[in-house]
């Protein structure tokens, strides 16, 4: 090596085999690889990481070099024109060892999980029953089940955006999930937070590739939770930072300038005043999710009670009482299971109220806290 700031010159074969197509080998109908780097370790470089800014424009160049290698899941192939000798391990072929040809669909991944990766659309367990109150929401989202059911009879008046606000713990995210699993449809689950790019125009693709992906597999539901960390209203500048980007291919998006027909988008957030008055005016429907009743407080401690790996002998009607502004979410996660907790280090058989007590002195502190860590 002549200079520490010059890359050796080291020839490197492809580790799969590179043969001409014949009628009875199998064309690769799709191949997915993961940049890993260099096989050897140069002193001068800081890192082997690979930078890909237009995946479309990869899969071309990478077709070109290895048209007629036979792909092996497992295997690798190497870069022998712009980056020499930088490796891509083969994550997946379809089918298993064939050839890429022209028409080969090769898809490359990041090291990290991205937002595409993330957001495969799921479908979760959850029924409308699971949900303890909330008449209200339940009755406005009829309209939604409508629609997925018959998309093609609703043309303009289809609803494309609704917003559910309301305080943490109140059924936001589970009513999106029980409206998925009713309808036997996918359901795009996405934290705001996630939509936020490194680099300039990764937000924007980001979102357009959320949006494109639920109109493939439309009828589909996308829910954003937390909108409010992108789309805070301008005078919490200072807050918000540069998002205009993401602001900006979100508002295309719900303005339906890219069609998505048999897509409905829910986004969520428990602060609503704090909206960039943009982004909330595109929402054509708001559902307010309201703290539990005492009687609804009563079902929701049942109903999970139920299910829990103890005796519980406890007054019921009391700690629905006790628990007043208290969320579901808090009933189970702050009250109940922290009960159960100290039921078990006390080597207790039975969960009475000694042990419901306790948890509320304990969810007291903790929501102290929580408040003040907002203000810190």
């Amino acid at each position: 090596m002549k200079s520490n700031n010059k890359k050796p010159e080291i020839k490197m074969s492809n580790t799969t085999k590179k043969t001409t197509t014949t009628i009875e080998e199998i064309e690769a109908k799709k191949v997915t690889l993961e940049a890993v780097g260099y096989p050897f370790n140069f002193n001068y470089m800081e890192s082997a990481q690979l930078e890909i800014s237009n995946k479309k424009l990869f899969e071309e160049y990478a077709k070109e070099q290895w048209l007629g290698i036979e792909a092996k899941k497992e295997g690798f192939l190497f870069d022998q024109k712009i980056v020499p000798d930088y490796g891509f391990k083969i994550l997946e072929v379809e089918p298993e060892n064939s050839i890429i040809t022209e028409e080969t669909k090769i898809i490359i991944i990041d090291n990290k999980l991205t937002l595409k990766e993330e957001n495969t659309p799921l479908k979760y367990n959850v029924n409308f029953d699971d949900i303890i109150g909330q008449k209200n929401a339940k009755n406005k989202i009829k309209i939604i089940k409508k629609y997925m059911e018959n998309p093609e009879i609703f043309g303009q008046w289809a609803p494309q955006n609704i917003l559910f606000y309301g305080l943490p713990g109140t059924g936001k995210t589970m009513l999106a999930k029980a409206l998925s699993n009713n309808l036997n449809i996918p359901l795009y689950l996405v934290k705001a937070t996630s939509l936020i790019g490194d680099h300039v125009g990764d937000s924007a693709r980001q979102i357009h590739e959320l949006f494109e992906s639920a109109s493939k597999n439309a009828p589909s539901l996308i829910f954003i939770d937390e909108i409010d960390a992108i789309a805070l209203h301008r005078q919490y500048q200072s807050l918000r930072g540069d998002v205009s980007e993401i602001v900006n291919s979100l508002l295309t998006e719900l303005d339906g300038i890219n069609p998505n027909e048999g897509v409905v988008t829910i986004a969520a957030t428990n602060n609503v005043g704090f909206l960039d008055t943009a982004v909330r005016s595109r929402f054509e429907e708001e559902i307010e999710f309201k703290l539990p009743t005492t009687e609804e407080r009563k079902e929701i401690l049942q109903k999970n009670i139920e299910t829990m790996p103890i005796k519980v002998n406890i007054d019921i009607d009391k700690v629905a009482k006790m628990s007043k502004n208290m969320s579901g979410r808090d009933l189970k996660q702050k009250i109940l299971k922290t009960a159960l907790h100290h039921a078990f280090s006390e080597e207790k058989d039975e969960l009475d109220m000694k042990d419901i007590e306790y948890a509320f002195k304990q969810s007291k502190v903790k929501i102290q806290n929580e408040v003040k860590d907002m203000y810190e």
